[in-house]
């Protein structure tokens, strides 16, 4: 293993930390997902990440209509 710093917006990386579990690690996670780009396995991906994960994912993506968003942002951010 080897440390690396990046920079993210922080929002993006607040957004990502929600998806995780208490027992996830951030760098196992990120670690898998950079894997899982490098070897083409996207549709596993979909597979394995929670509907909250897919709701984020859907807010950030440009075709998706305002309302939507609007929508998944009001689920998104009640508190489970």
């Amino acid at each position: 293993m080897t440390a690396i710093h990046v920079n993210i917006p922080v929002r993006l990386l607040e957004d990502f930390d929600q998806t995780l579990s208490f027992s996830q690690s951030r760098s196992a996670k990120i670690s898998f997902l950079m894997d899982q780009s490098l070897h083409g396995k996207h549709a596993s991906v979909l597979e394995d990440i929670s509907s909250r994960q897919l709701m984020a994912a859907l807010t950030n993506r440009d075709d998706v209509d305002e309302t939507m968003k609007t929508l998944l942002l009001q689920v998104l951010t009640k508190t489970s």
